[in-house]
C-alpha cells in the first residue's frame, strides 16, 4: 500500500491578554507542553519524547527556532521528509492581542480529525494560560 502524500495546513488562533513569553514557555518547555500537548515531555539536545497514557511515544527533533517567535519541530518517525510542526507566535498590531499560528501535515482524510485534535488541544492551552 502506498502511502498518500501529506497535505500542509495552517490553523491561526487569536489568544487573548497572553504574553508573548508565556506562550513561548507553554510551546517550548517540559512543564509547558505537559500542560496542554502531552502527558509527558523530555528534552534532550534538541530531541523532545512525548509521551501520552502509558505505551504511545514519539520523538520530535527540533529543525529550527527563533526565541519567543517560532519553533519548527519533525517527527522522526514522519515517512514524509517534507512534514513538520511549526508553532509560531504573531502579533496583531491593531488590537495588541497574540496569534498562534500551526501550521501542520496530514493526509487527505486526516486532514479534519487533525484540525479537530489541535482545536481541542489548543483550548487546553488556552485553560493552561488562563484564557
Amino acid at each position: 500500500m502506498r502511502r498518500m502524500k501529506k497535505e500542509k495546513f495552517h490553523i491561526e488562533y487569536v489568544l487573548d491578554k497572553v504574553s508573548r513569553s508565556s506562550l513561548w514557555n507553554h510551546l517550548t518547555t517540559k512543564y509547558g507542553l505537559e500542560q496542554w500537548f502531552a502527558d509527558n515531555v523530555t528534552l534532550e539536545k534538541n530531541i523532545y519524547t512525548f509521551s501520552w497514557g502509558k505505551e504511545e511515544k514519539e520523538k520530535a527533533e527540533i529543525v529550527d527556532f527563533k526565541n519567543e517567535i517560532y519553533i519548527r519541530l519533525r517527527w522522526l518517525t514522519d515517512t514524509d521528509p517534507n512534514a513538520y510542526i511549526e508553532f509560531i507566535i504573531r502579533s496583531i498590531e491593531l488590537t495588541g492581542t497574540i496569534s498562534l499560528e500551526i501550521t501542520d501535515f496530514a493526509e487527505a482524510e486526516e486532514k479534519a480529525d487533525s484540525i479537530e485534535l489541535w482545536d481541542l488541544s489548543v483550548d487546553r492551552l488556552k485553560r493552561s494560560l488562563g484564557i
